[in-house]
């Protein structure tokens, strides 16, 4: 056991907190998986818990892998990275996968391996480095909206656009932590308007083009449209189902739950063990339990924050923000749907909900937070090292 804590490097209280949260995950998910088994032909809730378990060993091995590589290498992996996702974003699209008539072409299958890998969810982690990448490296430089056209915003776009036609709210959060880390960045905020104008302005043209179509496009901004209407109004139609299954889940929980296992609307919402685990988990473990995981998510913010204060480089400060900022966002999101201060956004609760690619891409991202930290506490070493001269000739000898 001691080798093993003797190989892991970087804050240990974030290793802590993401390995309380996988832990976690494990009761919700299992008992939620109840109906996903009734779906199936198996019936066996069994098979369920041992898929999660299995996506968060790999999940742990990937970010295991990711914190062992200095961070500086990020920089140019992700203009490696960038074409690649392009590549895969634009596969993934062209499949023309459709749900009920509605463009859903989020995932492609993996050749060999009977699994399938969400895209998005790795454009989002890269296009936070390559951004974090580029600010960095033009920090101390006058910035010109015209030099940074071609270098950064036609990647982002790029990226969002091939996004967009499948998954609005995805969409809608990279933009939001992109502008974020921008700004965090020095990007000038006049250049910040124009971008949040330029990208207002091409979501309306791609919904007023989309509802000229007959195809998957057009019953997919209508499904955005009415999410978004039956949400203002309060009204209370089909497509509301989930909230209102979700609402009787958290009011039946009250403070202290119904008990492991007991949930009930766990029988009747479709997305329980994913995008409504948070539901099921204050149905079961109630107000307490729900306080408590938000506490987990907002305690790793503070360590997220603390990583990128302490880090060596500005390249280190703006990754750490880049890729740690999202997970609490979707978090926060997700709790936000739940309790219906949020329209229907189809988010995960990261290393909470079941799903592979979710799960291996938050834990990747908080292998790049980890590596920034450890690079950290190897130059703190070299300093105590540099203070105590004959230890230093003690060990050579």
């Amino acid at each position: 056991m001691q080798q093993i804590f003797k190989n892991i490097k970087g804050d240990r209280l974030i290793w802590a907190i993401v390995a309380l949260l996988a832990i976690l995950s494990f009761l919700p998910v299992y008992s939620a998986a109840s109906n996903l088994a009734y779906k199936s032909s198996s019936g066996n809730t069994f098979v369920f818990f041992v898929k999660h378990f299995v996506h968060l060993v790999l999940g742990f091995s990937i970010m295991y892998g990711v914190h062992k590589i200095p961070y500086r290498y990020f920089k140019g992996l992700s203009l490696i990275m960038i074409p690649f996702v392009l590549v895969l974003l634009t596969i993934t699209i062209l499949q023309g996968t459709t749900v009920q008539g509605a463009s859903a072409s989020r995932w492609i299958r993996l050749p060999f391996v009977n699994m399938s890998f969400q895209t998005s969810t790795l454009a989002s982690v890269v296009l936070m480095v390559y951004v974090a990448r580029y600010l960095s490296k033009i920090k101390d430089k006058t910035i010109t909206f015209q030099s940074s056209i071609l270098p950064l915003w036609v990647p982002v776009f790029m990226v969002l656009a091939l996004i967009l036609p499948s998954n609005f709210s995805t969409t809608a959060i990279i933009f939001t932590m992109v502008l974020v880390l921008v700004f965090m960045g020095g990007y000038p905020i006049k250049y910040i308007a124009v971008i949040l104008g330029s990208g207002m302005l091409g979501l309306t043209l791609f919904v007023l083009v989309a509802k000229m179509t007959t195809g998957p496009l057009r019953v997919k901004v209508n499904t955005w449209e009415n999410r978004i209407k039956n949400y203002a109004n309060g009204e209370d139609t089909e497509a509301d189902y989930q909230i209102e299954k979700a609402k009787i889940a958290i009011a039946s929980g009250e403070i202290r739950g119904v008990g492991p296992g007991k949930s009930i609307q766990k029988n009747f919402l479709p997305q329980s063990s994913s995008d409504f685990i948070f539901a099921i988990i204050i149905e079961e473990y109630g107000l307490i339990g729900g306080f408590f995981i938000m506490l987990l998510y907002l305690w790793l913010l503070f360590r997220v924050v603390i990583v990128a204060q302490k880090a060596d480089t500005i390249f280190g400060k703006l990754l750490a923000l880049g890729v740690g900022l999202p997970i609490i966002f979707q978090a926060l999101i997700n709790m936000a749907v739940a309790v219906e201060l949020f329209p229907v956004t189809g988010q995960t609760l990261p290393l909470i909900s079941s799903g592979g690619t979710s799960i291996w891409m938050t834990c990747m991202a908080i292998g790049i937070i980890l590596s920034v930290s450890a690079k950290r506490e190897e130059i703190k070493a070299k300093e105590v090292d540099e203070d105590n001269p004959l230890e230093v000739l003690s060990e050579a000898i």
